[in-house]
Parts: C-alpha cells; sequence; structure tokens
C-alpha cells in the first residue's frame, strides 16, 4: 500500500482511532481509488492523480456535484472529505460492475434511462460542462506543453464547429450531467443502476448523457434507438441524431485527454494506444456520409 495512501486515510475522522484494512480498487485512470474496511464496513477512498488539473477537472466541483448525484439516490453518498487534501471517502455501493456486453440489451437502455431521469433531476451542479470548449480548452493544454496529437487532428476542427451549430438547433434545457459515462462507472446495485465518479460532470446537455454512454457501451444504432426511446418515450429522429453528433464528439473530445494523459499521468496504463483508437473510431465515422446526415437530422425543424 503506498505511502500517500496511508497518509491520506490517517486523516480520516470516520475511523480516526480505529484499525483499517486499505486494498487498491482496479479500474481507476485518472485517480487512486482505495477499497477501506473498518469495523466491518466498507468505504471507498478517493485521491486525485497526479496533475489532473491539466485534464480541466476541478475538484470543488467534483465534491458539491457528488454530493448533489447522492440526493437522487444514483450517486454514492460523500461521508467526508477531507478539506485542503481533496480526499472524499464515499459510499461503498455493492453490486455488479457493468461492461458494454452487460448493457446492450432493451431492457438495459431502459434502466440506463430510469437512472439518467433521475440523475438530471439532480439540484444544479457547480458548473457548466461543454465538450466544444473542453476541446479548445484541451488544445491551449496540448500547446503549452508539447503534448503530441495526431497529425491530422485540427484538419477537422472545422466539421467540428459544424457539429456544435448543428446539436445548437434542438438543444435541451441544461441538467446535471455526469458526463463521462465509462461502462464501468455503472453499478448495478439489484434495484437501480447507480452511477459514480463526478469528476467531469457538469450542468450540460441531457443529450451528451445518452451519446456519451452510447458510445462508450458500443451501441450500434438499434440500441441507440432503444436507449432514445427508454429516454424521450419516442424514437425522436432530432435528438437521436443528436445523440449520435455528441457520441462521436465523445471520441473527439477524449482523443486529446488521452493524450495529455499519456504525457502527465502516473498510471500504468496505455494511454497513447487510448487516445489513438479513439481517434481512429472518430475517423472512421468523419470521412464517412453519416456526420452529415446526422447533422440535417438535428436541424431540421420541429413538426
Amino acid at each position: 500500500m503506498s505511502t500517500r495512501a496511508e497518509d491520506a486515510a490517517a486523516r480520516v475522522s470516520l475511523w480516526k482511532g480505529r484499525a483499517v484494512s486499505i486494498s487498491i480498487l482496479s479500474g481507476g485512470l485518472t485517480n487512486e481509488n482505495y477499497l477501506v474496511e473498518c469495523d466491518g464496513r466498507r468505504y471507498v477512498m478517493r485521491l486525485p492523480g497526479q496533475s489532473t488539473e491539466l485534464l480541466s477537472i476541478d475538484r470543488a466541483n467534483e465534491v458539491f456535484n457528488t454530493k448533489a448525484a447522492a440526493t437522487t439516490g444514483i450517486g454514492p453518498q460523500v461521508l467526508e472529505h477531507v478539506a485542503g487534501a481533496d480526499v472524499m471517502v464515499l459510499e461503498f455501493i455493492p453490486g455488479t460492475t457493468m461492461s458494454a456486453r452487460a448493457l446492450q440489451s432493451d431492457r438495459m437502455a431502459a434502466r440506463m434511462a430510469q437512472s439518467f431521469h433521475r440523475l438530471h433531476a439532480a439540484p444544479r451542479f457547480l458548473q457548466d460542462f461543454d465538450m466544444f470548449r473542453l476541446v479548445e480548452e484541451y488544445l491551449r493544454i496540448v500547446d503549452e506543453h508539447g503534448v503530441t496529437i495526431p497529425s491530422d487532428y485540427r484538419e477537422w476542427l472545422p466539421r467540428v464547429a459544424a457539429i456544435e451549430r448543428a446539436v445548437s438547433v434542438a438543444a435541451l434545457p441544461q441538467a446535471p450531467c455526469h458526463n463521462d459515462l465509462l461502462c464501468e462507472n455503472f453499478i448495478d446495485d439489484g434495484t437501480a443502476l447507480r452511477i459514480v465518479d463526478y469528476e467531469l460532470s457538469g450542468n450540460n446537455d441531457p443529450c451528451f448523457d445518452l451519446g456519451n454512454t452510447a458510445q462508450e457501451a458500443e451501441f450500434d444504432q438499434d440500441m441507440r434507438a432503444a436507449l432514445c426511446r427508454a429516454y424521450f418515450g419516442t424514437v425522436d429522429r432530432r435528438q437521436l441524431a443528436r445523440m449520435n453528433l455528441f457520441a462521436l464528439m465523445s471520441d473527439v473530445g477524449w482523443t486529446l485527454w488521452g493524450a495529455i494523459q499519456a504525457r502527465i499521468s502516473a498510471v500504468d496504463y496505455d494511454f497513447h494506444g487510448y487516445y489513438t483508437g479513439r481517434w481512429e473510431r472518430a475517423l472512421e465515422v468523419l470521412r464517412s456520409d453519416r456526420p452529415q446526415r446526422w447533422m440535417d437530422e438535428a436541424a431540421q425543424p420541429s413538426n
């Protein structure tokens, strides 16, 4: 166990003076997550990763939003936050961690939609999230820190601007959104699909969450339509098109996230393979006729 984890645990008042067992929780690509056991209870202790401010992660925003999401019963309870150390102690959610394969059914799409409805009705989050502005911020960080990105990335920025214009036509009112819906951030507690990890959360168009999770769960068009139907009550063609465009933007934006991580992260993970894979998948779509078709559908006037 790292000295950092032991030092962090020593600052937590929740179990002060009692014996604790600390073990690493796998899966985190940005932070250090630990399972802490004390007097028969389990907790999650979360420590921020190295230089994560370069990923535009605001820890005050994360704590505020995690607490807000917890009021819906979808996010985990924040049991303690150690001010000045950015140590969060969270409710341990017993259940099954999801995967792309586990989420690919109409039944799971309906359960995801139920969780999204609850999350999107949370008290307003502290800050807003906009993937288009985040791309601009990441590119600034790339230039300042000499981060290597795909050589043709900037050639596609005019298309990114066109996508932003298209998704703005039928924009939904902002709501508290997660914005980083890796399949592993869903935990099935037997009753609901709980959602964890709010470091990139912010008020956003709810359709971004739908498109982002569709991309992370590798949904085909039938599954994307099922998620759209479950959330909106019908397959809304404009919102489905917007979901598809936001799914594409997930790859476009997280390509830069991965490139920055490859430069700064101390986590033992192939971030180069991550961001090149993301960009290759984005390019396969960008070079097709699909984005233009989706932009046309997204920009259609309502009936």
